[in-house]
């Protein structure tokens, strides 16, 4: 029997009928030798159904994704309650088109690998129930996924990295920095002590009404903020860096947005509009709020950096720094963190932009290194339950406080 949350709400569960048609949709002769381990990853954490399959020498034979952020750009932000619908009315396709593309019967699969944690309940789920059924059919190993773990670790399917690295992991729900030992082996060094930097720039974005702007209105609340950035002072206003006093590796990223929010409310006033119009300096803006955002980021993971080369956790030369999640995207913050590698004699690395957000390739890599190294690979699903909240690795960032490192200043000319 599942144990789920009570935060779950009601438990999607496809019919054994569904899923028995869904498997015998596919033409391809079963039995099949394959050399390599084969894993069919399938994600549903947040607003993105997604799927794909990748073996073990890293190539992605197969991949689709729904993306939900139109529908969601109407409301204004996630409802999770639509968000686990669309999962619903879409997870059989995009499962089926990553198979039928991959060219890969169900039945020679190695091991099927799902996000279980953390994210939205409802959205995990959907995810979770829809791969136990198919596990249940196929009678494969389940590989349940932290959505963090796999993020850290897609970089080792791009580039050739070894363990130790740092990892920076900023997206629209999360923000942490980690060091990274091995697969299922992270000591979390700081996090935010609040909301994350994307949820930042999307309510910062919402109360800019940058849907309005003619540029933006397409964009998410964070590709709007970057995009109009480009075009605006990032002097025009002074905002100070949050917790510039606290000598630790964590984040606070809602004093940011409050202050924001008191300039806008402040310019508005000054330029005789109401909120809901578009400010003409909402390009200034956008300009600071990003800026102070990366100088944030840049000086939290230096801290990191030091403390991790004194205690010996990194070498003291070449060590690599790797950016991941969505915000990890914006090429303003890629260039704060090249310059800060620069001075660190480290080696910034990032996953391309596609592979930074929600995706199923991420969730089958992470399936592949777990198979590899013989770690949390299930026979028996019993029990198996999703956690929308779950801490990554062995938390240390107290230990990093006390050590207390002063960080010296960088000149962030981008």
């Amino acid at each position: 029997m599942l144990i789920l949350n009570k935060t779950a709400g009601v438990f999607f569960k496809p019919s054994k009928r569904k899923v028995y048609e869904f498997l015998r949709s596919f033409n391809f002769h079963p039995g099949t030798q394959f050399l390599h381990k084969i894993v069919l990853g399938i994600e549903t954490s947040c607003d993105d159904t997604a799927a794909a399959v990748v073996d073990e020498t890293g190539n992605v034979l197969g991949e689709a994704i729904h993306s939900q952020t139109e529908v969601h750009l109407k409301t204004g932000g996630i409802v999770p309650a639509v968000a686990q619908q669309l999962h619903r009315d879409n997870i059989q396709r995009i499962v089926q088109e990553a198979l039928s593309a991959s060219r890969i019967s169900p039945s020679d699969l190695s091991a099927i690998a799902t996000t279980i944690k953390p994210g939205l309940a409802l959205s995990l789920g959907v995810g979770l129930s829809f791969s136990l059924q198919l596990v249940g059919q196929l009678k494969k190993p389940f590989i349940p996924i932290h959505h963090m773990e796999a993020h850290a670790l897609t970089i080792r399917l791009t580039n050739k990295v070894e363990f130790p690295f740092l990892v920076l992991l900023i997206s629209g729900g999360h923000c942490l920095l980690a060091l990274v030992q091995g697969v299922s082996d992270f000591l979390l060094l700081g996090k935010s002590l609040d909301i994350a930097p994307g949820d930042m720039l999307d309510k910062v974005a919402r109360r800019l009404s940058l849907i309005k702007h003619p540029e933006c209105s397409t964009m998410s609340g964070g590709k709007a903020i970057e995009h109009l950035a480009k075009q605006g002072n990032r002097f025009h206003f002074d905002i100070k860096p949050p917790l510039h006093r606290a000598k630790n590796c964590d984040f606070s990223f809602t004093g940011l947005q409050q202050v924001t929010n008191k300039r806008i409310m402040k310019k508005e006033k000054e330029e005789g509009i109401e909120e809901g119009q578009v400010l003409s300096s909402a390009a200034d803006i956008a300009a600071t709020v990003q800026h102070t955002m990366a100088c944030h980021i840049v000086r939290r993971t230096h801290r990191a950096i030091l403390f991790c080369k004194q205690r010996d956790l990194l070498p003291q030369n070449n060590a690599v720094l790797v950016a991941s999640g969505g915000v990890a995207s914006n090429f303003y913050v890629r260039r704060a963190l090249e310059i800060l590698t620069n001075a660190t004699q480290c080696t910034l690395l990032c996953p391309p932009p596609r592979l930074c957000t929600d995706n199923g390739i991420m969730i089958a890599w992470n399936g592949i290194e777990r198979l590899r190294a013989g770690l949390g690979i299930l026979h028996d699903i019993e029990g198996i339950r999703y956690e929308p909240k779950c801490p990554l690795g062995v938390d240390i960032s107290k230990e990093v406080g006390e050590a207390a490192i002063k960080v010296p200043q960088l000149k962030m000319e981008i």
